[in-house]
């Protein structure tokens, strides 16, 4: 092709590619190093980085040449890049500059005084901002749907799901709620008379520390582009050739930071497999939140929940922290059901309930119907109906515990739900195709061929696929929650 018009495109891109690494970083150093009293002035340079950005993606001669270089592009490859571009420019330019850097001002301010304030359960200092980010994501909001003909809801979830509706989400979380109430019920029965082994005790956070990172190191993590780091809220962050990761740690139950250092290490392989040639490009760019969270939750539940990888595991527990657990007392541990406060601390059979709550609230705070200064009792008795829990008064585990929403993140929660699906959906047929059964394979020693299978079908493909091509080019089938439910039941029922 002569492409001007595409290798301009492309280059074009892979400088605003550069900005948003930047952008990255920024986000780490916040959450990990950056003093307190830095805030004020990295909202200031976020915002306006943010906007840098901004005018990058929408810039005026975009169109003409995104038109151009769909008559010459050659490739299935290329198609789907300048597909992908096509998606970033639509998407920026639904939203005004000024508007963009308003909510990422706002945000970066809620963000800092949430780590504080929630930690002294401050929920009257903290609202306003929360207020302020929600006034502005429903600008937003608005703005997309007059742009790109969509609900505002609708919007805010394509930016993390492309192609996906509320329609299809209510869809999909209505067949949930069929059946997970009464599993939750079963298991919770079942497991009323199993002795459960205590982790009551002192561990050591340098101890806990290095367990992390021994375990990263089995799951395949590149320390020579990445490192783990300590933060209020779990996180992965960088670019695929620099990966941040953090998790936090309690001195009392080091089982939390370990666990969230294998979600976050799910998100890292798949950021550190993304197509190496199309690095800087939108088509090497992972492809959905689904997606990723696809990734954390198959390597923190599909692999680290079953007993033949805790057996992996208990070595090195062990080993680091003085311990003498067995794979199945693990077992015990991690299957165990006990409906509580925090999301990523909740087990794997209640946790969508947590999603639920947060998808019904943001939806509504969207619309208007639900108000910030209302989101406290709505949470309480949300949290009272799906899982018998009380949080009145208690902001700090009820609404105040995501960082999600202090950055206007609306639209992100069922990111998470549907990312467990499609994690099961792989399991599935990755034992299929390997012809033997996910802890068959722990148990003989082939970690390796797990995460082979993965790359190939997901991590290498990036965004050259769209969604719902990917999961049947991968699966066989189109995404099912039936998947889920199967593994649920056989895990936890035995069936």
């Amino acid at each position: 092709m002569s492409a001007s018009a595409y290798d301009g495109l492309c280059r074009h891109f892979q400088q605003i590619a550069h900005f948003e690494h930047f952008s990255a970083l920024g986000d780490w150093d916040q959450a990990t190093m950056m003093p307190v009293g830095g805030g004020e002035t990295r909202s200031e340079a976020m915002a306006t980085l943010a906007g840098h950005i901004h005018a990058l993606k929408t810039a005026p001669w975009l169109a003409e040449a995104l038109d151009k270089a769909r008559a010459e592009a050659q490739g299935d490859d290329e198609r789907a890049n300048l597909r992908e571009m096509a998606h970033q420019y639509r998407q920026a330019t639904a939203v005004p500059q000024s508007l963009v850097e308003a909510k990422t001002l706002a945000g970066y301010r809620c963000e800092n005084a949430w780590r504080e304030q929630r930690r002294a359960n401050d929920w009257q200092g903290f609202k306003p901002k929360l207020e302020e980010v929600i006034r502005l994501t429903r600008e937003e909001a608005q703005c997309r749907s007059q742009a790109l003909g969509m609900t505002p809801y609708d919007t805010l979830l394509d930016k993390f799901e492309p192609g996906v509706t509320q329609a299809m989400v209510d869809s999909t979380f209505g067949e949930l709620k069929n059946w997970l109430p009464e599993l939750i019920a079963e298991v919770t029965d079942l497991q009323l008379g199993q002795a459960v082994p205590q982790l009551s005790g002192h561990y050591p956070i340098p101890a806990q520390e290095a367990l992390g990172r021994e375990v990263m190191t089995l799951l395949g993590f590149d320390f020579n582009q990445g490192r783990l780091d300590v933060s209020n809220h779990p996180f992965c962050g960088g670019v695929p050739g620099d990966v941040r990761l953090t998790t936090r740690y309690d001195s009392n139950n080091f089982s939390s930071a370990l666990m969230g250092v294998i979600h976050e290490t799910g998100h890292a392989r798949y950021e550190q497999g993304l197509p190496k040639a199309w690095r800087g490009q939108p088509a090497g760019l992972a492809r959905s939140m689904g997606l990723h969270e696809s990734q954390s939750l198959f390597f923190e539940m599909q692999l680290a929940g079953s007993e033949a990888f805790l057996g992996l595991l208990a070595p090195l527990i062990n080993r680091h922290l003085g311990l003498q657990l067995s794979a199945e007392g693990l077992a015990r541990i991690y299957s165990r059901v006990n409906p509580g406060l925090i999301r990523v601390d909740a087990d794997e059979v209640t946790y969508p309930c947590h999603i639920l709550l947060r998808y019904e609230a943001e939806k509504a705070m969207v619309n208007g119907s639900l108000e910030v200064a209302d989101l406290p009792d709505f949470w309480s008795t949300q949290m009272q109906a799906l899982l018998g829990i009380n949080t009145d008064g208690n902001y700090r585990d009820g609404c105040m515990q995501d960082i999600h929403w202090t950055l206007g993140e609306l639209g992100y929660f069922p990111s998470y739900t549907l990312g467990a699906m499609v994690a099961s959906q792989l399991r599935y047929a990755l034992e299929a195709e390997l012809d033997s059964s996910l802890d068959s394979l722990l148990e003989q020693g082939r970690l390796a061929d797990v995460f082979a299978w993965l790359e190939r079908n997901i991590w290498s493909r990036g965004s050259l696929l769209q969604t719902d091509d990917l999961i049947q080019t991968a699966t066989g089938k189109p995404l099912s929650g039936r998947y889920l439910e199967r593994h649920l039941r056989s895990r936890y029922l035995g069936e």
